[in-house]
């Protein structure tokens, strides 16, 4: 499954994107921050696939939530059943560059992106705020937001009277390369 979202991504790539413009990753990092109460704890993952295509301005994201890890087991096979990870393997955006950005600096730029956010089998417009920079090597870009729980009908595992927060704090960080043609 995840072999034939890459193609369909690269593909999508190909047709509707010029090379200079548009960039790609395979090896982002996705990280969220989780509170309990007395306790925090994150988790990551350095699958993030991504296409950013700076002529018309789409921003298209996702990763395959059973490659998160926490470091330690029974907390992701306790997270990856909340997730329901079996039925909903993915979380996914799909919007658009809604904020200016010059290509030709190298100076890392406020940006703002708007579009579906899914997870869970929920989509939600999200409305997300990073920066994004040119290096020699491609785009870079960081993002964070705040992910409620509740808006995408995950109910957060609890043991006793300790329950994980509602509010998740995500990150994502990833050099996107340039497609060629």
């Amino acid at each position: 499954m995840k072999k034939l979202i890459i193609t369909l991504i690269l593909l999508f790539g190909f047709i509707s994107v010029s090379s200079a413009q548009s960039y790609m990753t395979e090896e982002g990092k996705a990280t969220f921050h989780s509170r309990v109460p007395l306790h925090t704890f994150s988790g990551n993952s350095e699958h993030l696939t991504g296409l950013i295509n700076l002529n018309n301005n789409k921003v298209d994201f996702y990763i395959d939530l059973t490659t998160l890890e926490t470091g330690i087991e029974k907390r992701d096979r306790d997270m990856k059943e909340t997730l329901e990870t079996e039925k909903y393997p993915f979380a996914e955006f799909f919007g658009e560059l809604v904020s200016d950005f010059n290509p030709d600096t190298t100076a890392e730029q406020s940006v703002t992106v708007k579009g579906e956010f899914k997870i869970h089998g929920v989509s939600q417009e999200v409305t997300i705020d990073g920066t994004l920079q040119m290096k020699p090597e491609g785009l870079f870009v960081k993002a964070s937001w705040v992910l409620l729980l509740e808006d995408y009908d995950i109910v957060p595992p609890s043991l006793l009277f300790v329950k994980v927060d509602q509010e998740q704090e995500i990150e994502i960080e990833a050099l996107l390369k340039p497609v060629e043609d």
